[in-house]
């Protein structure tokens, strides 16, 4: 019985691994599409002047100056 078991998990295992290694997946964005992706309509934000006024308040609320990604560290040495 203990080795039914063993062999039926061994084969459902490699049923389960060898069937994925058998799909031939295509990219989803494809390279002449990459170019309506890099459209300016597609970015997060597309106001400059809008952006800089949220990050100048999200600064002010939050005490956190240049935490939205810049360099340089909190502890005021460079």
């Amino acid at each position: 019985m203990r080795k039914l078991i063993i062999t039926a998990t061994a084969l459902t295992s490699f049923l389960t691994l060898s069937g994925c290694s058998s799909l031939d997946i295509d990219p989803w964005v494809k390279p002449y599409e990459r170019q309506n992706l890099a459209d300016p309509i597609m970015r997060f934000g597309r106001h400059p002047i809008a952006n800089m006024h949220v990050a100048h308040v999200l600064e002010a609320r939050e005490s956190a100056r240049g935490a939205e990604g810049t360099g340089g560290g909190g502890c005021g040495c460079n």
